[in-house]
């Protein structure tokens, strides 16, 4: 059997001990190397993690209110605006109900009525509706010719009281046919409301004694 003595040490080095001793000295550089990198990564780590500010808990809150870079404040929206609005609305529905019953037509389930009895109510409401328009109102038409007549509309016209429709392509000027005349408002004038009046009742309720 053969036998191998681990305690025998070369004598001599040929090409292959030359070649391994390079090769393990090689690696071992290079581990060294990996070393220090990975040292230098972990020492920049933390150098910025302790020059970072911490956020302040006492810090100033974000204003809720945006003002302009020049310092004065954005002015504000009319508060009163959409009520106002919404106040002239109120009051054109309850002269409808109380002219021509208009809430009450649109309250009515009419598929219960015959077309007879539905065009009787629609006269009286039609009836009422004329005269309150009427009388607050003055409406005429966009344009004054006659409905099916040819139009050319130039550039720049006003799109918000001509609207094209069928096939629009490509840009003014446009010529077609007068489907609609279409209405402006010349007049707008509604009573004044009192002072405390409530706008939200469009038409009291009514209790008989």
């Amino acid at each position: 059997m053969m036998k191998i003595d681990l305690n025998l040490i070369p004598t001599t080095f040929d090409a292959i001990h030359a070649a391994l001793a390079m090769t393990v000295a090689g690696l071992f550089f290079l581990l060294i190397l990996l070393l220090i990198l990975a040292l230098l990564t972990f020492l920049r780590r933390k150098n910025t993690t302790d020059s970072m500010p911490e956020l302040s808990a006492t810090a100033a809150p974000v204003s809720e209110t945006p003002s302009a870079s020049n310092g004065s404040s954005i002015p504000e929206k009319p508060v009163q605006a959409p009520e106002i609005a919404a106040g002239s609305a109120l009051q054109l529905l309850a002269l409808l109900q109380q002219e021509a019953r208009f809430v009450d037509f649109l309250q009515e389930n009419v598929a219960v009525y015959s077309d007879q009895e539905i065009g009787a109510a629609a006269r009286v409401v039609h009836d009422g509706c004329v005269k309150i328009v009427r009388k607050h109102f003055d409406i005429r038409p966009v344009y004054e010719q006659s409905e099916g007549s040819s139009i050319t509309l130039p550039p720049g016209f006003d799109a918000s009281s001509t609207r094209l429709i069928g096939n629009v392509v490509g840009h003014a000027p446009f010529t077609g046919t007068l489907v609609h005349r279409g209405y402006r408002a010349t007049r707008c004038e509604l009573p004044h409301l009192t002072a405390g009046h409530d706008p939200h009742i469009i038409a009291a309720a009514e209790v008989e004694l």
